[in-house]
């Protein structure tokens, strides 16, 4: 396949430029030529002018293509452009003028063919200048553009099109046409040059620089049309190129535009200082609101505060500090320009000034302005009391210090209030974002915490067809302290055991980790309740914390002999339902929670009792979480609701029973958001 070849616009135009500009110097010679020899050359004048008119219009597309080709506006940058451009043509003119005049009256010094390359040079250069300096202004121009004056360039752009052909109008003659074609034109420039908006965001130092091109391109312009004067009274030019409404225009458009630039950044000097203040206080500004990041910290923030504080102010010292209401002593983050010895002595001056006490007493410290003190000391004496204040708590205070009396005005003392609360938004922020992160954190943990706390709960009940069993635990928090389980001793004992860890939350279920890893550990060694409640009490009470003690009940099932051997820690009793003679009774047996009495005497008070079942018999065991449920009247779920459910539905399977259970509790407290405990029950209905 054929590639299509890319055209560069900008380099087609200046190949384009220099072929026409070769054609006018050849069509001039050949007709110099022709007088010389006495011959009809047979070329119009016309002819000319369409070659120099295809050159404007060549020279004008590079410029415009090149100019444009950038994104960002460099005002120094194009002054500079349009400056060099001059330097480059009227230093070609003078040292045309200059080797003229080494010339004296030689005969080369009359030569006309040399004159004429020499004179299209000249005019190339000085069109070059003309229409770059032209495009560049229109940047400079349209820099904040509006509506109007994008009107306005496109109406002066189509008036020098039309200045293009106005030769042929009035034949390169000086008449009315073309001193009112040139008095509108010129008006319209100058119309055009009142736009100088980009010279306020200049700095001190570019304006000096833009100074120095702007008059060189006066300079330029000045010489540059002294020289298309001296080209009119010259009758060795056949066609003159140089007397052009067009030229005409833009040498009064480019004098008159710089001429007004020059005048208004020399009277933009003496206000540079202030703008690039101000320009630095946004530049802070935006700083302080960008200095948040996870990862960062509030000393940047802080570091950040007081570097913007002091170049706004000018201050020649400072210092800031957190308060004892953040810190145990006043703790000095930052220091400038002055040691702790000094920031000592001063910090007595200001605790020892009344106007500094009265301003602390007259209300909170979070309401307060900052305040402007006179000092005696012997080298700063005037000093800035800005208060910080995080979240409407002062967190603390910066000093900011003048070797001047009376050194902060009205308007520092306005930027740097802006400054202080748009840093104390901004360490909020951070301080807020952190503990985001660290909630975020924390529920991830506590994610991981759930899942580990229901690995700790058995997923299959061990039982056999003697009896069966279910089980349901909900937790208050996000994990809890209550546990059950089940273990098979051999082919027809089963333990049964159910606790619950004082409090609740993370500790709780900390602590319930060490019971299941220790009532694991006990039922190997096939004890007796009594005796495995005693070995838990031992073991449990060398881990568990002075303030925490556990509850447990322990079944011992025997499906051959159809017993159950029971020992209660402190648990809540255990519903039984007889169906022998169809009631419910909570079992009676003492027993003292395990870690309450961390010695030997906590084996007397351990009871164990044995009782037989028979087939339908019901066992409810749970933790105290169901019965201290309560309702909106403050009313307890209590333990005879919890009888009476199983008198009612104790034909149903376990797993039916638990369900009405469960359902009843929480339509007593019309939503499980009230039970504000773990809650856990297990069920177990025996049958032949």
């Amino acid at each position: 396949m054929l590639k299509i070849l890319k055209i560069n616009p900008g380099k087609l135009s200046v190949l384009l430029a220099i072929l026409v500009w070769l054609a006018l110097l050849f069509v001039d010679l050949v007709r110099v030529f022709g007088i010389i020899n006495e011959l009809e050359s047979g070329i119009r004048d016309e002819f000319t002018w369409v070659l120099e008119i295809l050159f404007f219009v060549c020279v004008y597309s590079f410029y415009n293509y090149s100019i444009n080709k950038g994104n960002q506006i460099n005002f120094l940058g194009l002054i500079w452009r349009a400056a060099s451009t001059g330097i480059f043509a009227t230093g070609f003119s003078l040292l045309v003028t200059l080797f003229y005049s080494s010339l004296g009256d030689s005969k080369l010094a009359s030569e006309p063919f040399l004159k004429n390359f020499f004179y299209h040079i000249n005019f190339a250069l000085t069109s070059v200048f003309l229409i770059s300096a032209t495009l560049l202004w229109k940047n400079l121009i349209l820099y904040q553009r509006t509506k109007r004056v994008v009107k306005q360039w496109q109406a002066y752009e189509f008036a020098l099109l039309i200045a293009m052909f106005f030769i042929f109008f009035n034949q390169n003659t000086l008449d009315y046409s073309f001193l009112f074609g040139m008095v509108l034109l010129i008006g319209f420039g100058i119309v055009l040059s009142i736009n100088l908006k980009w010279i306020p965001y200049l700095t001190f130092k570019e304006k000096w620089k833009s100074l120095l091109f702007l008059a060189i391109i006066i300079f330029s312009c000045a010489y540059l049309f002294t020289q298309v004067l001296s080209f009119s009274d010259r009758s060795e030019f056949q066609v003159n190129l140089t007397d052009n409404l067009f030229l005409v225009a833009l040498f009064g458009f480019i004098f008159t535009y710089a001429l007004f630039g020059f005048l208004v950044t020399l009277f933009n000097l003496p206000t540079s200082s202030v703008f690039e203040q101000k320009l630095t206080e946004a530049i802070s500004f935006q700083r302080l609101s960008q200095s948040i990041q996870p990862d960062e910290n509030e000393e940047k923030v802080l570091d950040i505060l007081m570097d913007s504080c002091m170049s706004a102010s000018f201050s020649d010292g400072a210092w800031l500090e957190l308060s004892k209401n953040t810190t145990q002593t006043d703790q000095v983050l930052q220091e400038r320009f002055l040691d702790h010895e000094v920031q000592a002595e001063i910090s007595t001056l200001i605790e020892q000034n009344k106007t500094a006490q009265k301003w602390a007493e007259d209300g909170p410290l979070e309401q307060l302005e900052p305040l402007n003190l006179r000092i005696d000391h012997p080298k700063f004496e005037s000093a800035l009391l800005v208060p910080l204040v995080l979240n409407k708590a002062a967190i603390g205070r910066m000093v900011l210090l003048k070797e001047v009396r009376d050194g902060f005005n009205k308007e520092m003392i306005s930027i740097i209030s802006t400054f202080v609360r748009q840093a104390t938004i901004s360490v909020e922020n951070h301080r807020l974002l952190n503990q985001a992160i660290r909630n975020e954190r924390y529920q991830e943990e506590l994610k991981i915490a759930q899942r580990v706390q229901k690995a700790l709960l058995p997923t299959e009940l061990a039982h056999n067809d003697k009896f069966n069993i279910c089980a349901f635990s909900n937790t208050a928090d996000e994990v809890g302290g209550d546990y059950y389980d089940t273990y098979q001793l051999d082919d027809d004992r089963f333990v049964l055991i159910i606790g619950d860890v004082s409090g609740k939350g993370t500790s709780a279920a900390f602590h319930m980790a060490q019971m299941k890893g220790i009532f694991q550990s006990l039922i190997q060694l096939n004890l007796s309740p009594s005796e495995f409640m005693i070995r838990a009490n031992t073991a449990l009470s060398s881990c568990l914390e002075r303030n925490h003690f556990i509850t447990a009940s322990i079944f011992v099932i025997n499906t051959t002999k159809q017993t159950i051997c029971h020992a209660r820690a402190g648990h809540v009793p255990t519903l039984f339902f007889n169906q022998s003679n169809n009631k419910s009774e909570y079992l009676g047996i003492d027993g003292l929670g395990l870690g309450i009495l961390r010695n030997k005497q906590y084996a007397n008070h351990v009871e164990e009792k044995t009782l037989t079942y028979r087939e339908g018999d019901v066992l409810v065991l749970f933790t105290d979480g169901i019965v201290e449920a309560k309702n909106k009247r403050g009313q307890e779920f209590g333990y005879e609701r919890i009888r009476s459910l199983l008198e009612v539905y104790h034909q149903l399977d376990p797993k039916e029973i638990q369900k009405k259970i469960i359902d009843s509790l929480h339509d007593f407290v019309e939503g499980d958001g009230l039970i504000d405990d773990d809650y856990s029950i297990m069920v177990a209905k025996f049958q032949s």
